[in-house]
């Protein structure tokens, strides 16, 4: 991995992480993996893209993701999202279900949630690639620390940010981030939206209008949550 993948609005506060031993690791796992002949998602050109389609000086929201899907045609470089065509995951059909309780919202029939990504919703992943079939491959093999670099670059601004944590790990990865929970910000937790765990309150707990609320009193304007 080299800071020319990075995105330019990204680039400074990523740099001390592009130039680590630990990226230059990650960068020699992801060649020889492929080398080897494994399959990974997502492929490469769309790995960065929560980052492209969100530069850090427009970010309103974060929410937080573990791993991309790791099923053909699935991940295209942004947390919960898949191109349209592809069926909707399980956790997405719960964050459509909980958005049309919220906002009146009716379920998309895809689940492309780039129009979220383009108004400021950064759709991080805690690793950012994973082997074809197989969950968590790729955890603790360096993106971890690029991706909390990239959420505290988002906790140090000034401006009024949402941090949206669904689940466990979310939540612990946003605990090590400096400052998050006495800053400008709001931190809205939850359940992971997971069949395992929406009805342990995932559902019920209006994440998107509480958003839209912060960020229109905030005068940073509310997300339309149309996709």
């Amino acid at each position: 991995m080299t800071e020319n993948a990075v995105p330019e609005s990204w680039a400074p506060a990523l740099a001390p992480v592009l130039e680590s031993r630990k990226a230059r690791a990650l960068g020699g796992f992801l060649k020889a993996e492929e080398a080897a002949g494994k399959t990974i998602y997502p492929p490469r050109g769309s790995r960065l893209a929560a980052l492209e389609l969100t530069p850090l000086d427009q970010v309103k929201v974060v929410i937080l993701g573990q791993d991309p899907y790791h099923g053909p045609g699935q991940a295209h470089g942004l947390a919960f999202s898949v191109q349209k065509g592809v069926k909707i995951p399980p956790s997405l059909v719960n964050i459509y279900k909980e958005l049309e309780s919220d906002l009146g919202i009716p379920r998309a029939d895809h689940g492309n949630l780039e129009n979220w990504a383009r108004q400021g919703v950064l759709l991080l992943n805690n690793a950012l690639t994973v082997e074809a079939g197989q969950a968590g491959s790729h955890q603790m093999k360096g993106w971890e620390e690029l991706t909390d670099a990239a959420v505290a670059a988002v906790a140090a601004r000034s401006e009024p940010t949402v941090f949206v944590l669904w689940g466990s790990h979310a939540q612990k990865k946003a605990a090590r981030v400096p400052g998050l929970a006495d800053g400008p910000h709001l931190v809205l937790k939850a359940p992971h939206p997971s069949p395992l765990s929406a009805y342990a309150g995932f559902f019920g707990s209006r994440p998107f209008s509480q958003t839209n609320a912060f960020l229109d009193s905030h005068g940073r304007g509310a997300i339309d949550w149309r996709v």
